[in-house]
């Protein structure tokens, strides 16, 4: 049984969500994210970067940073930029992306079930990264960012999210990216009707967001010891559930900066220790899984490993991002950890083959490698075994704007 909550939502007031609602300030250029904070007073990046402008700035990252980050989420509030839902409330979101729609249901997710595993992970995070989120959350009580999660649906649900978005929405915008943005408001007996039928799911899988989703079950169990567990919302954690068919997973590729002493003909000849190389005419995406694309100086290869190095029962050694690694990376490039290497860039695959081969060209990098995209079924093949894929693996959409729905921690 799958546990979703209400929520009383903080978010935008109707005639400012398009200026309100943003990507993550990590994925805009420095160029970029100054003109939005220059242009737009009400953006949310304003809350996220609330020295922007200062002389004096905290340092990243501190105690004293987030707190800048809670007054400027609070004065949002008190100038009625955002407002908060009177009732807990589920929501419907859908975005759409070149004609592709996803739609979903935001909603509080349990951390109990993320404790049993009914919530399940195909990644590991880093301590580091977990303690700084979770300190964040403490000190702002808002997570703005949902976790997304994936379900395998039920034909009650998929009937219910079909009546409900007949309806007008609350928020119906585009953003400059040329994506459609949609959200409904359900009222009391809808967000019940959604929620019942959820309890028909067996199992949800964290498609993106693995820190964010360990930051929130960490900051549960601080305040557990500390006891400060009075607040209903400190239970769940804001995530936004997609039908997993809909989702659509690409690739992480890579890009290295070292042929490890190699010569271009002399590395050549090491991948056909490994598998089939055949030099092809130029720039595409592999076919099919177990093929991998090599771009050295205006070249390109197709890799095919060995049959009898490919472990096609093992959840993880049977990826192409892990055969990857264990057959080119460490033992030929001598990259030894992907998470600590400063020689290794992982390209998501929204980017074109061309930005790649440029940088190539460039002398930044040396080569790069093309994957084939994981399906949603080797992802759960992952997570229903306890194991985790090789970092940078899937690249998954949709990506939610921030500030859309905020959940706040503290209530």
């Amino acid at each position: 049984m799958a546990i979703i909550a209400p929520f009383k939502a903080v978010r935008p007031v109707r005639d400012k969500v398009h200026l309100v609602a943003t990507r993550p300030y990590y994925s805009y250029k420095k160029n970029v994210l100054k003109a939005k904070l220059e242009d737009n007073p009400f953006t949310f990046l304003h809350i996220i970067n609330p020295e922007f402008g200062n002389d004096v700035k905290t340092k990243p990252n501190s105690t004293e940073r987030f707190q800048q980050v809670k007054k400027r989420y609070d004065d949002f509030i008190e100038r009625g930029i955002l407002i908060q839902e009177d009732t807990a409330r589920i929501y419907i979101y859908r975005q759409t992306k070149n004609g592709h729609a996803f739609t979903g249901i935001i909603a509080g997710a349990s951390i109990e079930e993320y404790k049993v595993d009914k919530i399940k992970k195909h990644e590991a995070t880093l301590t580091s990264r977990e303690t700084m989120f979770t300190n964040y959350l403490d000190v702002v009580g808002f997570n703005a960012e949902p976790v997304l999660l994936s379900y395998k649906g039920n034909k009650i649900l998929e009937q219910l999210l079909f009546q409900f978005t007949e309806l007008r929405p609350e928020y119906e915008f585009t953003t400059t990216d040329c994506i459609k943005h949609e959200l409904w408001v359900l009222s009391e007996n809808n967000s019940l009707m959604v929620s019942k039928a959820f309890e028909a799911i067996d199992a949800t899988y964290i498609a993106d967001g693995h820190h964010r989703s360990a930051s929130s079950i960490r900051l549960f169990d601080e305040r557990q010891k500390r006891n400060e567990l009075s607040c209903d919302n400190s239970k769940y954690f804001l995530s936004f559930f997609v039908e997993e068919s809909s989702l659509k997973i690409l690739e992480f590729n890579r890009l290295v900066k070292t042929l490890n002493g190699y010569k271009e003909e002399s590395f050549l000849l090491a991948l056909k220790t490994k598998g089939s190389l055949v030099e092809i005419a130029g720039a595409c995406h592999p076919a099919e899984n177990h093929q991998i694309h090599v771009c050295l100086k205006n070249r390109w290869f197709k890799f095919i490993p060995f049959d009898y190095l490919i472990e096609n029962q093992h959840p993880v050694k049977s990826l192409d991002s892990d055969l990857l690694t264990e057959l080119i990376l460490t033992p030929i490039l001598g990259i030894k950890d992907l998470k600590e290497s400063d020689q290794i860039e992982f390209v998501p695959g929204i980017e074109t083959l061309e930005s790649m081969e440029q940088k190539i060209n460039s002398g930044k990098f040396q080569v790069g490698f093309v994957l084939f995209p994981a399906t949603i079924e080797q992802v759960k093949k992952v997570a229903d075994n306890g194991m985790n894929m090789p970092p940078k693996s899937t690249w998954v959409e949709p990506k939610l704007r921030s500030g859309l729905t905020i959940y706040p921690i503290n209530e």
